[in-house]
């Protein structure tokens, strides 16, 4: 690979002993600047690294250099020579030599920069994302833009050498309900008439399938109108997949060669593979979450048949209003003022409240052990496997409330405790999911997932008379308890799919209005298929060390879903309104 240009002979961080008494041209910008006893150095960076300059007294246009400042642009040319002994630096591949300038043209000028292009003065979001321009120049944002290059090179470079073709899909399509709100498009030679961006290419994908491309896969962006956190943004992208004449195992394979691909082309780490299968059900009991941190133990123990038998009201009530009873072992002698904290912790998920035990010779001390026998308590030790100095929680409330509460906790506190090794990368795919779920506010049946999940063959017969016990194709794939992916087999038989239409409340005018097009395509022969799509910002997120998908994503908009760098969105012109047959009326909030 050459990165000589006609400005450039080398780039900053190549330049190494082996070129001493080279003659050559850099450009880069100013890192630093410093004046020793009339020599000047600068630090010249490029995103490939950073190389000493020097200007001698001598140096012809001596004042020119004298006046460079931080972040000038600037082309040098010059002679490679090695550093005196003493003055090496070993944290820099150049630390060894440093170019004598004979010649310097300075590019463009620049203004005192308002924040530090340096990784360890980072400025705070507003700051960064205002001039995401300068905070993209620090080598930890460029290398985080590389890997997110190379993660999609060898996605792509592997799914090509398994015989999937790259197709994009539209970015103008028809609204459809997705689980979020569409973002929409209005149509000026269309009046009145709207697209949306797609939530993600779902049915298009399916359709492709239909279509006869039996091996799919694109990079997909996906734009949903929803509320942001640390691992969403309006628009992501996907590594996206379908497959036809394939089932869950088939999806399996490929998609962890593909991650042992990338993690080992990348940043040369080996995952195991096969990745662990855990059931939902088992995942919910054991963890309370489809998306459980394996790295660490902590499992939730039920013991509503145990604890609903003793006199205290908080479990009695539980019991009585058809919810359960979990506890934990937290593998330590929690402060009180701790155990204070996670009690406030858990009213954020709903929880009225937690109580709590610690196991001291061999007996339970709390405040509730009064309400417990001592053949309840026995049962409890028994049962959680308790040790000495140990602390047990329990939270006892509605079964979705005691599982999001727990979960919560043994998250927080395993990361408190530090229970594992943060390099540690431990994948499960949890499978068997329900096909359906209860909502409760609108006593209604939704999908769990999307309506076109492909029933297990056994619960077929029983979508329509106990959809409750329907379990479904759906799979996903779970990185340190951060969900990775989604995916299932697709509902191929127009009956099947009529059936769960019917289960979630949509009729047939309905259904044809809303995916009449995927439907109709389903009447000339739709082969069995199935897919997944990958988050690709939280993967290369987790690749990096990160949590923040932000730090791996060019210009991500923050918290408000804004981009204070060129102050989008906007509002739009009388004219452009006119134009586009809108009349905006702003709704009081």
């Amino acid at each position: 690979m050459s990165l000589k240009t006609s400005m450039r002979t080398h780039v900053c961080g190549e330049l190494t002993g082996n070129d001493e008494n080279k003659r050559v041209s850099l450009v880069g910008w100013v890192s630093a600047r410093r004046d020793h006893g009339g020599v000047i150095f600068i630090d010249l960076r490029d995103r490939y690294g950073i190389t000493q300059i020097v200007f001698n007294p001598d140096f012809k246009d001596f004042k020119a250099a004298e006046h460079l400042g931080r972040e000038f642009v600037m082309q040098v040319n010059g002679t490679v020579k090695k550093r005196k002994q003493g003055m090496e630096n070993p944290k820099l591949k150049t630390g060894s030599v440093e170019v004598f300038a004979d010649s310097l043209n300075v590019i463009s000028k620049s203004e005192v920069p308002p924040i530090e292009i340096d990784d360890r003065i980072v400025a705070n979001e507003d700051v960064r994302m205002k001039y995401r321009y300068l905070d993209l120049r620090r080598q930890a944002m460029q290398n985080n833009m590389v890997v997110r290059h190379k993660a999609a090179q060898v996605a792509r470079d592997y799914l090509s050498r398994n015989g999937f073709i790259e197709i994009e899909t539209p970015m103008l399509v028809k609204p459809t309900p997705e689980g979020a709100r569409d973002y929409v498009v209005p149509s000026r030679v269309n009046p009145g008439r709207f697209y949306a961006l797609p939530q993600s290419p779902q049915l298009y994908k399916q359709i492709l399938m239909v279509a006869g491309f039996d091996r799919y896969f694109q990079l997909a962006r996906c734009l949903r109108d929803e509320d942001l956190r640390a691992d969403r943004q309006p628009e992501h992208t996907q590594i996206d997949i379908e497959m036809s004449f394939a089932n869950p195992e088939d999806v399996f394979a490929i998609g962890e060669g593909m991650l042992k691909a990338v993690f080992k082309d990348v940043i040369n780490v080996d995952i195991k593979t096969p990745f662990k299968r855990i059931p939902y059900k088992t995942a919910m009991e054991k963890y309370g979450s489809d998306k459980p941190d394996l790295r660490f133990g902590m499992e939730l123990v039920d013991v509503t048949k145990i604890a609903g038998q003793s006199d205290f009201s908080v479990f009695k009530n539980a019991v009585d209003e058809k919810g359960i009873i979990k506890c934990m072992v937290i593998p330590s002698n929690v402060p009180r003022k701790e155990l204070d904290e996670l009690i406030e912790f858990v009213k954020v998920y709903r929880a009225e409240g937690m109580a709590w035990a610690k196991l001291q010779n061999g007996k339970l001390e709390s405040a509730i052990v009064k309400y417990l026998s001592d053949d309840v308590q026995n049962e409890i030790i028994k049962a959680v496997g308790i040790k000495n100095d140990q602390t047990l929680v329990f939270i006892a409330d509605k079964e979705k409330i005691t599982n999001d509460s727990l979960s919560a906790v043994r998250k927080e506190m395993g990361k408190r405790l530090k229970l594992y090794d943060e390099k540690e990368l431990n994948f499960c795919w949890i499978v068997d999911f329900p096909l359906f779920e209860w909502n409760e506010d609108e006593n209604k049946w939704d999908p769990a997932h999307h309506p076109f999940c492909m029933p297990i063959e056994k619960d077929i017969e029983r979508i329509e008379s106990d959809p409750g016990s329907v379990h479904c194709t759906q799979y996903d794939l779970v990185l340190n308890g951060v969900e990775m992916c989604s995916g299932s087999v697709r509902i191929n038989n127009p009956e099947i799919q009529r059936k769960v239409f019917n289960v979630i409340g949509i009729n047939e005018e309905e259904a044809e209005s809303k995916f009449g097009f995927l439907l109709n395509a389903y009447k000339y022969g739709g082969p069995i298929h199935a897919g997944f799509g990958m988050g690709f910002d939280r993967l290369v997120a987790m690749m990096v060390g990160l949590s923040d998908i932000r730090e791996v994503i060019a210009f991500p908009k923050n918290k408000a879903a804004e981009c204070p760098m060129d102050g989008s969105p906007i509002e739009l012109s009388q004219r452009q309104l006119k134009e586009l047959s809108i009349k905006v009326d702003m709704a009081k909030r």
